[in-house]
């Protein structure tokens, strides 16, 4: 994603959105894209980008196949507290 910077916003574009930001509880950056997407006319919907391309193996493992993934991933998400240490260091 692309940054850019913006110099002379008006004040009254700078109060609109810092409300917006507080109305919402985001960052004034958030804030300054969801207005900018809306007068662009732009949805979110239109901005994610959604893959479909695993869609095919949505739903195919049984219950008991996908606990046997599940404890086949135990081992790899365990932290090695020595090697976390010396790497640290």
């Amino acid at each position: 994603m692309k940054q850019m910077t913006i110099r002379g916003i008006p004040e009254e574009v700078e109060k609109k959105v810092k409300a917006e930001a507080q109305r919402k509880g985001v960052s004034l950056n958030k804030a300054f894209l969801s207005l900018l997407e809306r007068s662009a006319g732009i949805s979110r919907k239109e901005r994610k980008k959604v893959h479909h391309d695993l869609d095919h193996l949505f739903g195919k493992w049984t219950k008991e196949e996908a606990e046997a993934f599940n404890k086949g991933l135990q081992f790899q998400r365990r932290v090695d507290e020595d090697l976390w240490k010396k790497i640290g260091s």
